[in-house]
């Protein structure tokens, strides 16, 4: 196993972004794709680090940027307001994470018609408003994502299949929120699956959560599962 991975630049319309791609050379010709979106901090490490981990299951991992090259937040406060404008702006959050597809299609090893997307926090409302968006790839992955629904697609038409990996203590997507997309998904016609943990809540992937007032705390076997729960639905969706 050799991974390689590296960054490369790309546009929607005058904004400069760089993504983040890993893939495994020992491996030989085009192979699935799985476009990973982050949390409210931006293209971080943290989804650097699964990009390879994806890499070592044998796919070609692109890691999206929805803020622009090297912006990165180093507060709460500064990721709120990386945030807020594509919360505000759901099209341009949409026409962002279009412009990430156009860039990982373009890459030489990548199975165009085996694509998948997923993504953390903000970036699993991320995947779940392309799958919103009509877009013809085979699936998407949630974990622990905000789940306010795009008043600009008001009866969105979904053709990826949707796994939604959530917990069930999550300030940030309440129960109510959770039964919303539910009804959702069900009226666009998706084949969804939720898993919902037990005990968990918000960011329950990322080690170095740990604020409970926040409402943000790692959860190891919610963590171990979700990951398991995601390779199990890439194996179903690219078989």
């Amino acid at each position: 196993m050799a991974i390689v991975s590296n960054t490369v630049n790309y546009l929607d319309q005058d904004t400069l972004l760089e993504g983040y791609f890993a893939y495994d050379d020992e491996i030989a010709g085009i192979r699935p794709v799985v476009l990973i979106h982050h949390a409210w901090a931006g293209r971080d490490e943290f989804v650097s680090n699964k990009a390879r981990k994806l890499a070592e299951l044998g796919y070609l991992a692109f890691a999206t940027d929805m803020y622009g090259k090297g912006v990165l937040g180093r507060s709460p406060e500064e990721n709120g307001r990386l945030m807020q404008p594509f919360m505000q702006d759901r099209a341009l959050l949409q026409r962002r994470l279009h412009a990430a597809i156009a860039t990982a299609r373009l890459l030489p090893w990548a199975d165009n018609d085996r694509f998948a997307a997923m993504g953390f926090c903000f970036g699993g409302l991320c995947a779940l408003d392309l799958a919103r968006t009509g877009v013809d790839i085979l699936g998407v992955v949630a974990f622990h994502g905000l789940l306010i629904p795009p008043e600009n697609i008001p009866d969105p038409q979904i053709k990826a299949k949707v796994l939604v990996l959530h917990g069930h203590d999550d300030p940030m997507a309440p129960p109510e929120q959770v039964l919303a997309l539910q009804t959702e998904l069900t009226r666009a016609g998706a084949d969804w699956q939720m898993h919902v943990y037990g005990g968990t809540l918000h960011a329950f992937t990322n080690p170095v959560a740990n604020d409970p007032a926040f409402g943000t705390v790692y959860q190891a076997s919610a963590d171990k599962r979700s990951w398991q729960a995601m390779q199990n639905f890439f194996t179903e969706i690219f078989a």
